[in-house]
């Protein structure tokens, strides 16, 4: 085949920039202009082969090539280029730190977001199994998971084996994954009494005051983390509260493709955030994908949205956040633990933040304290690591990261996605189990 754009150029020395989604574009909902923009692209990353080891997606399309009586993407058929699709989970990395062609670049390769498209497409032509519409309606699952009485149940439930195989017959949860255990009272209702009360220090990009957006996740699953963040809050004397009121951040929607929902949480979740901001609130969440949500996918789905740039300017990462504190001289270092060895396995939504390795930065101020930086990608990606139709798939992606641990031998291993670690210290026994850097960072102030 010919090249598809002017070849002249081999490479991209510039910084990638990213275009708008362009949803909103009757042509991006055409079938066969995405076909021939898929054709394109997979033909470029067939020349180029450098992501082959950053998940499934890329050795699902060479084999397909590799396989076809022409051995070049003409020779696949366009009924294939779904298999491709449904095993990239949006995690970014190809895009920021390995693709040569992505913009400026002429030949404007965009994968994650052409897999987005394509997911979109499908999903309106088809919809989706129940299985992934529940999965991925995260807020009502946790909500319903999480009422007393029932979180036992749910939580027996998912502990005992009979249930599991009933639930990978149902919803297609693989009976070995690990999956969310519930808690009542839920994050929300532990720290509801957060008045944000306190003088606003500013510093650097920060407003000197902080709102926490708690996550479906965190929220009725891992309540701790949110806890540990107030704590750790608290004790640099920066007021703080949680957000008023949230709605799901859409990341989960989003991998489904479901742009309409996806639209849904944004129209409940900019109009109270923006309020915020303007009454001089930061934010931040414990979980780099709903970080990464306001700071780079709403923003690219609703570019025209005064609200939606306003509130990306005020998201942090929780150690982005701390990291300015620390620049201005802020922050307190007055640690009464040291750490020892961190094994800190970087989650793949806060690589892509091109924040730099922040939560190693503030780790390392503890006295006494090594962080082993692992930039692989966990497998996990929301609900990738569960499903059964996926789960030996990411259980291989995650080997590199638990053969480091393991060899690390480290008195502590974490990471900032609770479901990367999670699903990271399940396949090393729990040996060491999966610790939040803020629960570290709290554990080190001794508080």
């Amino acid at each position: 085949m010919s090249e598809p754009v002017d070849s002249s150029r081999e490479g991209n020395l510039e910084a990638p920039i990213r275009h708008p989604l362009g949803q909103d574009d009757p042509a991006f909902w055409d079938r066969a202009a995405l076909d021939a923009e898929l054709e394109r692209v997979f033909n470029i990353c067939h020349g180029c082969r450098r992501c082959v080891s950053l998940c499934h997606a890329f050795p699902t399309l060479f084999d397909l090539i590799d396989a076809s009586k022409t051995m070049e993407i003409d020779g696949v058929a366009k009924a294939d280029y779904p298999k491709v699709v449904e095993q990239c989970y949006l995690c970014d990395l190809c895009y920021q730190t390995k693709c040569p062609y992505t913009p400026p670049h002429p030949w404007n390769v965009d994968f994650p977001h052409l897999m987005l498209r394509a997911k979109a497409v499908d999903f309106r032509e088809h919809g989706a199994p129940l299985s992934a519409r529940v999965l991925s309606n995260t807020r009502a699952v946790g909500k319903l998971a999480s009422i007393p009485v029932v979180v036992e149940v749910v939580n027996a439930a998912n502990r005992n084996m009979v249930a599991r195989k009933l639930l990978e017959k149902t919803l297609g949860v693989d009976a070995q994954a690990r999956v969310p255990e519930y808690h009542a009272p839920t994050a929300r209702k532990r720290l509801k009494k957060l008045d944000g009360h306190g003088d606003a220090v500013p510093a650097g990009r920060t407003s000197g005051k902080l709102a926490i957006f708690a996550t479906c996740y965190c929220d009725h699953s891992e309540p701790g983390a949110v806890e540990d963040l107030a704590a750790v809050l608290a004790h640099n004397i920066i007021p703080h509260r949680l957000v008023e009121r949230e709605s799901c951040c859409g990341m989960p929607k989003l991998e489904l493709g479901d742009l309409d929902t996806v639209r849904k949480y944004k129209e409940r979740n900019i109009p109270v955030l923006a309020k915020m901001a303007r009454e001089g609130w930061d934010f931040t969440a414990a979980i780099p994908s709903c970080v990464l949500m306001f700071k780079q996918e709403l923003p690219l789905m609703f570019p025209d949205d005064a609200d939606v740039a306003l509130v990306r300017g005020r998201f942090f990462d929780p150690f982005e956040y701390l990291a300015e504190r620390h620049r201005a001289g802020l922050l307190k270092t007055d640690f009464k633990t040291s750490l020892g060895k961190v094994a800190w396995q970087v989650p793949c939504h806060q690589r892509v933040q091109k924040i730099g390795p922040k939560t190693r930065e503030i780790l390392q101020l503890v006295p006494d304290t090594e962080v082993l930086t692992i930039e692989r990608c966990s497998g996990h990606d929301g609900t990738y690591g569960v499903k059964h139709k996926t789960y030996a798939l990411s259980r291989k992606l995650a080997k590199p990261v638990e053969n480091r641990v393991a060899q690390a031998e480290p008195a502590h291993f974490t990471s900032d996605c609770p479901m990367a670690g999670g699903h990271i210290a399940h396949g090393l026994g729990d040996q060491p189990q999966a610790e939040h850097p803020l629960s570290l960072l709290r554990k080190a102030y001794g508080i």
